[in-house]
Parts: C-alpha cells; structure tokens; sequence
C-alpha cells in the first residue's frame, strides 16, 4: 500500500523497510532510524495537508447572484417608489414597491443550484458515488487527463494465473493439479493465485505432506506420494535443469512472474502469474479516449510490469517505479497548460497525488488515508464508475445552467412589470400575483431539479 509493488519485495542486509510493512516470511531483526514526524507514513500525510491547502474555496456562482439580486431589488424598488409617488400616489407607490420587493425574493435564484446538487448527490449515491468534495465533483466535466494507480485501481491487486505451459507429455490439467496440490498451503501471493485458479478450473486437490520451504527458492512437497518441487528460475539455472529460456524471456518481459514445477526433479511445466487487469478497465480507457480524455498510469511497480498493463489496455501515457512524493510532482506537472487533471488510487502513496490533482477519486476498497484525502469515493472499487463522474458532473452543470437561466429570466422580465413599467397599458400585478408567480418560479426550478437524469 506504500510503495505500490505488486509482488514481495525481497529485502537484504543494509536494506531499508518502511514501518507498516508485512514481511512474508522468516525473521528480521531491524534499527529504527525514524520515528514520530520523521517517518515515511507522517512524510506522506504532511505532502497531503499541503497539497489540500493549495486548493482554492470558490464561492458559488448563485450566492453571487443571490447577493447581487439583492442590491438590484432594493435599488429597483426604491427607484419604483420615488417615480410613482411623484407620477401617481403614495398608495400606488407603496404597492409597486412592494410588488418589485416580491417578485425578486431570490428564492429560485438561491435554490436554482442546491435543488440539483441535492438531486444529483442522491443519483450519485444511487450509483456507488460518494461525493466528499462538490466544488471539485463540478470540476470533473472539465477533466483533460485521468491518471489510474495501477496495483488495485486497473487491477484486482491479486495475483492470478495467466499463462499455464505444460512440458511435452504433460496436459494442463496435470500440470496444474501438481501446482495447486503443491501451494495448497502456502499463504504466498503466488501461490494463492495458483490456488484460486485451481479452484475455478475444478482440479482435484492431491493429499499433500512433507512440506519444506526453500528459502529464495520455491517449496517442496510430498503430493500423493510423489515428490513435487515449486521453484524460481534462478532454482532452475542453479540445478541445471533445461527449460525453454525464450518463452520465459517473453513472458518476463510482460512483467509476469514465472514459476517451475517439477515432479521427482523432472520439469513439468511453467506458470506464468501477474496482477489481474479487472475486467471493466478496458472499457473504462475506450470510452475515456472517445470522449478526448487522455488515460494515464501513475504506479510505483516496477516499469516492466506496468508496461504490460498500459499495453493492454491502450494508455496514452505510463508512468512506473514512482515514490509517493514524485507522485504528486507528476500531477502537477500535468496539470501544466491549464490541464485539469483527476487521479484514481486507492493506496497510501496515492494520497499526495489525489490531494495535489484537481479531482481526486478514492477506490473504496482502498486505505483510509486515500478515502480522507479524495473528493470522490468509488463505493464499489469499480474504475468504471469514473465515466459515471464525468457524466453525472456534466449533467449536473446543464441542470444548474438551465435554473440560473430561468431564474435570471425570470426578475428580468418580472421586476420591470412589477414596477409598473406597462401600467400606463393597463397591465399592473398586485403584490398578491407577484407573490404567486415568485413561488411557481421556484417550483419550475424545483421540477427541473428532478427531471436530472444520466441514464
């Protein structure tokens, strides 16, 4: 979660581990350098208040309004009076005063933006958004560039098998039976991803005993009776076992990892593992780039890795083996040229960049240090609810366009009849119909309100 690796880390002597971290396995004996203040996880939650900080508070267009239709209201109503009273009465005076006062009563004006943003925050809850931030959600329809986390955001964060490559004479089905028999019981993240997918394949899980852990090597077990090896290609080099060293290259050169299995010390096979790609991601890039927005990777994971990931799925841009502190420096050099960029993580080293990012969005599956700092959260951890962010904030902008127009229309056709500017025609409004019209304005905005829709 803090530096954003998809597979352990192997760490030696004179080597530095960050606080938080797990360790697979074996014994570690550690000097503490940092503490309080000093330490990598405070580091971080300080680039995140300072980024936090930087954001601007804008005030909201129709406060402004409301406040200027206030001094317009005033003003129009006294300019109302002081006519009339020198061109007719005081009564008649009196009731265009107040008339004018009625009619511009800012009530559609002031509820023409918080009828939608009630509406649409309710259509966003609906849809597994929750909206922390409305000033940024608003922002989102201007977005040019979305930058994804990878581990956890693009991909399921899990590692699976992707590639199974039986030796000859040796079926799939054998090859994964031996495997999954063999890792059964190891809680490495290779390992469950065999595991998984013997499960879902529905392969026989073999009685497994005599279980030894080659420490920087694999494991060995006794399946069924026969002896079953898991190992590393580096096991394989030192043994001298053949295997075929192409097809290993290429499938290294994806960012996958690669584990041999072995029965009674003859090879069987290969089983090349990586992260998942969740199934939505694809979709969520294609429909990024037919809108014209650029979809860019941001990951701490080593280059090869994520170079596969941005193959796979299209990216404009991949960006790999990045600290959280560069993290941040990243968005806000894409962010150069009046870009506004948005950042998807879910991860502690994503909290720099989601605060620094003109939007940021939180997978909800992801830390509580990500979820504070972002202004949108993803309840269902699905990146395909990005595209609903973008939708739901263009909608909402056309709603709130559409109120503050009639709104606005509305006193500047309304005020000047108030004031009596037809009456010579015979057409004067009492304060009585004044007050009506001004209510069944605020119900047109209120309607409009509903009517907002992203399906």
């Amino acid at each position: 979660m803090l530096t954003g690796e998809s597979v352990p880390v192997e760490k030696n002597p004179g080597m530095q581990a960050i606080g938080g971290s797990i360790n697979g396995s074996g014994v570690l004996k550690l000097t503490v350098e940092k503490v309080g203040n000093e330490t990598y996880l405070a580091q971080v939650i300080n680039m995140v208040q300072a980024a936090q900080q930087q954001k601007s508070k804008s005030q909201g267009l129709a406060d402004k309004a409301a406040g200027w239709l206030f001094y317009i209201a005033v003003t129009a109503g006294l300019l109302t009076f002081l006519y009339w009273i020198f061109a007719v009465n005081l009564a008649f005076a009196l009731e265009r005063m107040v008339t004018v006062l009625v009619i511009a009563c800012p009530h559609a004006l002031g509820l023409a933006v918080p009828l939608v943003n009630a509406v649409s925050t309710s259509i966003a809850a609906r849809n597994g958004l929750l909206i922390r931030n409305r000033t940024q959600f608003e922002e989102a329809r201007k977005v040019d560039r979305i930058v994804f986390d990878k581990t956890g955001t693009l991909t399921e964060g899990n590692f699976g098998v992707t590639d199974i490559l039986p030796a000859a004479g040796v079926s799939e089905k054998e090859l994964l039976t031996l495997a999954y028999s063999a890792e059964s019981q190891s809680e490495h993240p290779i390992a469950k991803g065999i595991v998984r997918k013997g499960e879902a394949e529905g392969v026989t899980l073999l009685p497994a005993t005599d279980y030894q852990n080659l420490t920087g090597q694999g494991l060995q077990v006794t399946v069924d009776g026969m002896q079953v090896a898991v190992v590393s290609p580096g096991t394989m080099d030192e043994r001298g076992i053949a295997y075929d060293k192409e097809t290993f290259a290429s499938l290294a050169q994806q960012g996958k990892t690669v584990v041999f299995v072995l029965k009674e010390g003859s090879l069987q096979g290969m089983i090349a593992n990586a992260d998942i790609i969740r199934s939505s991601s694809q979709e969520v890039v294609a429909a990024l780039k037919e809108q014209g927005i650029e979809a860019i990777m941001l990951t701490g994971d080593n280059s090869r890795a994520a170079q596969y990931v941005g193959d796979q799925l299209g990216l404009d841009q991949v960006f790999a083996e990045v600290l959280p502190a560069e993290k941040s420096k990243h968005i806000a050099a894409l962010k150069s040229g009046n870009k506004k960029v948005a950042m998807v993580g879910d991860g502690v080293n994503d909290a720099p960049a989601l605060a620094e990012a003109d939007l940021g969005i939180a997978i909800g599956a992801g830390t509580d240090v990500a979820i504070e700092t972002a202004d949108v959260i993803l309840v269902d951890s699905n990146p395909k609810d990005v595209l609903t962010i973008i939708t739901l904030s263009k909608a909402t902008y056309r709603k709130m366009v559409e109120n503050l127009i009639w709104a606005v229309g509305y006193n500047v056709i309304a005020i000047p009849l108030a004031a009596g500017v037809l009456a010579n025609q015979g057409l004067v409004i009492t304060p009585a119909i004044g007050a009506a019209v001004m209510s069944i304005s605020t119900i047109i905005c209120a309607v409009n309100a509903r009517l907002l829709k992203i399906d």
